[in-house]
């Protein structure tokens, strides 16, 4: 089959375009037949191995054989079942999140555990399907899990037109609350017409300096020191931080929980794979009060270019790579 390999680290141009074996499922995985993928930060951070720490987990001097493949959003045909998978059969439609699988989106053939899978939502194609798991998992996550945003809330978006921003400003106004969207004037159409109640152009205006206090803030990208960003809360407020800026994302991990001796919580927002969460949010997009936004579509053979599209951290929605 062909796929994008993966075998070092650093610039998309260390990617390659060529024919690799086609996987055999184990009992409990299922033999994907890829029609779409799409592309998300965490696939430029495993590239680059940034931050180091992810050297840890890939490799430390180059990835391991099983992360050789990036592409952790999958929607396609189950053409092959291991022994024991029960629950789909050959011909169904499905898509998920395989991160914690080794990946392997940018082929055109991977194999998951059927457990992480999902029936493909009804009113999606493929390549709007597979522009859902992880973005989408990890803001309803950030927001009803880790934030537990309740109705009448502020919440706050921070980086509201990326691939995460998009589903969060959705899924915030789903779970009742006020939503503040916080990007660029060019994406102020955008966020509001995914709900927005109000929109902050951050070229122009510190929202952290306004003397307006938020009950969520969810972080998606750009960057104000963490105590800028606790003065921001209500005295009860959580700052979820998912994914964006690495100076940021050291701070909270190392600076939180200090800050959040007191009655404002700062936390990480780090999703994993889950079924539940995935058929959730799917639930969502057959009711009518999420759907995806896709700015780009790739290829397969054009992956290093949507990597890096999405790299310089201005994409508008999610970028979607099509399997031929």
């Amino acid at each position: 089959m062909k796929a994008i390999t993966f075998r070092q680290y650093g610039s998309p141009d260390v990617l390659k375009y060529e024919d690799v074996p086609t996987p055999t499922p184990k009992d409990d995985e299922v033999l994907i037949k890829l029609h779409a993928s799409s592309v998300n930060a965490a696939d430029w951070h495993l590239l680059r191995a940034d931050p180091f720490p992810v050297r840890f987990m890939l490799g430390l001097t180059k990835p391991k054989p099983k992360f050789h493949i990036l592409g952790g959003d999958v929607a396609g045909v189950i053409e092959a079942i291991g022994k024991n998978v029960t629950e789909f059969k050959v011909g169904d439609e499905v898509f998920g999140e395989t991160f914690d699988d080794g990946m392997g989106g940018f082929a055109e053939y991977t194999c998951a555990r059927a457990k992480i899978l999902v029936a493909k939502p009804k009113n999606l194609n493929f390549e709007e399907a597979a522009a859902v798991p992880l973005a989408a998992v990890t803001a309803f996550f950030g927001l009803r899990d880790v934030a537990k945003v309740q109705p009448g809330q502020n919440v706050l978006i921070n980086g509201a037109a990326g691939g995460v921003g998009t589903y969060a400003v959705q899924i915030a106004k789903a779970l009742g609350a006020e939503v503040t969207a916080v990007c660029s004037a060019r994406n102020h159409e955008q966020a509001r017409s995914l709900g927005a109640d109000h929109v902050i152009d951050y070229t122009k205006e510190n929202f952290t300096k306004s003397g307006k206090q938020y009950d969520v803030i969810l972080c998606v990208n750009g960057y104000y020191p963490i105590r800028d960003f606790k003065r921001t809360l209500t005295p009860n407020g959580i700052y979820a931080m998912p994914g964006g800026n690495s100076k940021l994302l050291l701070e909270v991990m190392f600076l939180g929980p200090l800050h959040s001796l007191g009655s404002k919580k700062f936390k990480m927002v780090a999703s994993k794979p889950n079924k539940a969460r995935l058929q959730a949010v799917k639930d969502l997009i057959e009711g009518g009060k999420l759907h995806p936004v896709i700015e780009k579509v790739y290829p397969l053979a054009e992956v290093p270019d949507a990597i890096r599209y999405v790299e310089t951290g201005h994409a508008r929605g999610k970028v979607v790579i099509t399997v031929p």
